[in-house]
C-alpha cells in the first residue's frame, strides 16, 4: 500500500508541471521584463517620429530651394518657402500618423503633447518674426531666423522623443548660426542644406534605428 501511495505522488508531480521558481519559468520572466521595459520607454518618450517622412520632407525642401532661387522678387521667394512650410507640416503629420498606426504607438500620448508644447512656441515666434522682418525689409535675416528657431523647437520638443532628435535640432541651430555669420546671398542654399540635407540625413538615421 505504501508503494502505491508513493507511485500516486510521483504521478501527481509529473502532471502538475514545473514548480514555481524552476529554470523553466526564466524565459517567461525575461519576456515579461522586456515587455514592461518597452512599455515604459514608449510611455516616457514620443517614438512615432517618422524617419522616412523626414526624408520626403528633405527632398521637397531641396525642390523648394531650387524654385525659390529662380524668383525675381523677394516676395516671390518668400511665397515659395511659405508654401514649403505648409507642405512640410502636412508631410510631418501624415508620416507620424502612418508610423503610429503601423507600429501600434500612441499618437496623442503625454509625450506627444510635450513634444508639441516644446516645438510650438519657437515656430509661432518664427511666424511673427517672418512678418516683422519682411515688412522691415530685412528678408536677408529670414534664413538664419528660420533655422535657429526651428532648431530650438526641435531641441526642446525632441527632449521627449528619441535621443537623435535633439541632435538634429542642435545641427539646425549650428547651421543657422553659420548662416547668420556668412554672406546673406547664401541664405537660400543654407535653407536647402538645413531643411533639405539635414532632414534627409537624420530622417534616414531615425528610420534605420527606430523602425521607420
Amino acid at each position: 500500500m505504501l508503494d502505491s501511495r508513493k507511485h500516486r505522488v510521483r504521478r501527481f508531480h509529473r502532471s502538475a508541471g514545473p514548480m514555481p521558481g524552476t529554470p523553466d519559468t526564466v524565459p517567461n520572466l525575461a519576456e515579461d521584463l522586456r515587455f514592461i521595459r518597452d512599455t515604459m520607454e514608449r510611455s516616457a518618450s514620443f517614438t512615432a517620429v517618422s524617419g522616412w517622412g523626414q526624408v520626403v520632407l528633405g527632398f521637397t525642401a531641396i525642390a523648394a530651394a531650387a524654385v525659390a532661387a529662380r524668383q525675381a522678387t523677394a516676395f516671390g521667394w518668400l511665397r515659395v518657402w511659405l508654401a514649403e512650410g505648409v507642405v512640410a507640416v502636412a508631410i510631418g503629420l501624415l508620416a507620424c500618423t502612418w508610423k503610429a498606426n503601423r507600429r501600434g504607438l500612441p499618437l496623442f500620448s503625454g509625450p506627444a503633447r510635450k513634444v508639441a508644447l516644446g516645438l510650438a512656441p519657437p515656430l509661432v515666434a518664427g511666424a511673427f518674426l517672418t512678418f516683422l522682418l519682411f515688412r522691415s525689409g530685412l528678408q536677408s535675416a529670414l534664413p538664419a531666423t528660420w533655422l535657429l528657431l526651428y532648431g530650438a523647437g526641435i531641441m526642446t520638443g525632441g527632449a521627449f522623443s528619441v535621443s537623435i532628435v535633439p541632435v538634429m535640432g542642435l545641427s539646425f541651430m549650428v547651421l543657422g548660426g553659420l548662416e547668420a555669420l556668412g554672406p546673406s546671398a547664401w541664405g537660400n542654399w543654407f535653407l536647402a542644406a538645413g531643411f533639405g540635407g539635414l532632414h534627409i540625413i537624420f530622417g534616414w538615421l531615425i528610420a534605420r534605428r527606430h523602425g521607420g
